[in-house]
């Protein structure tokens, strides 16, 4: 999918970094747009680099996510009227996001899950990526987010931004993933928090399961070690892949690590 010589990277904005999840439909204004200067600076910086950026949903839709359950299947009409809840936070969420990076003059363009996404059981079965490939190579800047879909299986669902990066990553073939939230990393030591893993490989995942910590605030899609045991999984199908886990809450960090400067976590084959 490259274009010779371009960069592509695949970027996620974390729920918990964008959102207080504590506090239901509570976007973190300033943090946005701070975050929004840093990916102006990068594209900047590297005119070759391409951007598939992503958000997670926070406050937005897990809470209502996790009210209705909706994760685990939609079949009755109440079930369909959460779904439908669940779908206006994720979109509005993503309308805040997307209103910034639009003032700043980056040329973003939303693709949402719910509209063109199939699952089946939650693993995407279904999902033209014609225009998301196209925007790509008109130099536009897609993004996607965590949002409800319709399942086969189960009627209803909610994929993670990780759920629709592995998909897009095997057929896109991306350099690196970033994923940015509010950890500096993953920590070997949870909840003590005083040691960071400065790298996991696919082979220390077993051992690792059971130390890694999960969430703390409602997360339908799950914590840190779904995150860490996706992305494993993922490098195994495509060893050159680098996923980054790293803090976006520190001021530069985004920005550097879209300039290759790497902190936090490195999973790598």
């Amino acid at each position: 999918m490259n274009q010779s010589g371009d960069q592509l990277v695949f970027l996620k904005l974390g729920g918990s970094l964008i959102t207080d999840k504590h506090m239901p439909r509570s976007a973190r204004w300033e943090v946005i747009k701070r975050i929004v200067r840093e990916i102006t600076y990068a594209l900047q910086a590297n005119p070759e680099l391409q951007i598939v950026l992503g958000h997670g949903s926070g406050s937005f839709g897990h809470t209502s996510g996790k009210k209705h359950g909706t994760i685990d299947g939609v079949d009755s009409l109440e079930g369909w009227l959460g779904f439908a809840e669940v779908w206006h936070d994720a979109s509005l969420l993503n309308r805040i996001v997307l209103e910034s990076l639009i003032e700043a003059g980056l040329p973003v363009l939303a693709f949402p899950p719910s509209s063109s996404v199939i699952s089946q059981d939650r693993n995407i079965i279904t999902w033209n990526l014609n225009p998301l490939q196209s925007a790509l190579r008109a130099g536009l800047i897609p993004m996607v987010f965590g949002d409800v879909v319709f399942d086969t299986t189960r009627g209803g669902t909610i994929l993670s931004t990780e759920d629709l990066f592995t998909y897009l990553a095997l057929q896109l073939n991306p350099d690196r993933i970033l994923l940015a939230g509010l950890d500096p990393g993953v920590w070997k030591d949870f909840p003590e928090c005083t040691s960071l893993l400065p790298e996991i490989t696919p082979a220390d995942l077993p051992p690792l399961l059971e130390k890694i910590q999960q969430s703390q605030a409602p997360d339908v899609t799950g914590g840190m070690e779904t995150k860490v045991e996706q992305m494993l999984q993922l490098i195994q199908k495509l060893p050159s892949l680098e996923v980054v886990i790293f803090s976006g809450e520190e001021p530069g960090n985004i920005q550097n690590s879209l300039g290759g400067d790497l902190k936090g976590t490195v999973l790598h084959s």
